[in-house]
C-alpha cells in the first residue's frame, strides 16, 4: 500500500494549523461572484477534499464561521482575517484554499461559474458555465 502524502498549512498568522492528507478531489478556478468577492480576487484558486482529509491540528478556536448560503461555509482566522477552508455540505467537499497549502502542487483541471468571470483565462482547461453536472450544475460549458 502506497504512503499516502500529507501536507500542512496555515492561516496568514500561523494561529490556525492544518493538515490534508491524500489527494484533493477536484482542483481548479472558479469565478463565481460569491469567491471574487469573498477573496478580493479576480478568481479563486480552489482543492476540494473530502471532510476526513482535513485535520486542524492547531487553533481551532480562532476558526469563525461565515455563510452567505447554505452551500458554503466559509471559515478564517479571528486572529489575522486569514481565508482557510469553505464547507460545501451539499457536495461532501471541503474546499482548502490552494494559497494556504504551500507544499501541495496545485493541478487545476477546470473553471467553475465562468459565465460570471471577470478575468479571462486561456489556459485550455473546460470552462463551466456553472458547475459540472455530477455535482449539480448544468454542464454547459462556455469558450474560452
Amino acid at each position: 500500500m502506497a504512503e499516502e502524502t500529507t501536507h500542512n498549512g496555515s492561516c496568514f498568522c500561523g494561529a490556525v494549523q492544518f493538515t490534508v492528507t491524500g489527494a484533493p478531489a477536484a482542483e481548479g478556478y472558479c469565478h463565481c461572484d460569491s469567491c471574487r468577492q469573498w477573496s478580493a480576487g479576480p478568481v479563486n484558486a480552489f482543492s476540494l477534499w473530502k471532510p476526513e482529509a482535513l485535520k486542524v491540528t492547531g487553533g481551532a478556536e480562532n476558526i469563525a464561521t461565515y455563510n452567505k448560503t447554505e452551500r458554503s461555509f466559509r471559515k478564517w482566522c479571528k486572529k489575522c482575517g486569514g481565508h482557510l477552508f469553505t464547507d460545501h455540505p451539499g457536495f461532501g467537499l471541503v474546499d482548502v484554499y490552494a494559497a494556504v497549502i504551500p507544499t501541495h502542487k496545485f493541478e487545476p483541471h477546470l473553471h467553475v461559474f465562468y459565465e460570471e468571470t471577470r478575468l479571462r483565462i486561456k489556459d485550455g482547461l473546460p470552462k463551466f458555465k456553472d458547475i459540472p453536472s455530477d455535482l449539480g450544475g448544468s454542464g454547459a460549458t462556455l469558450p474560452e
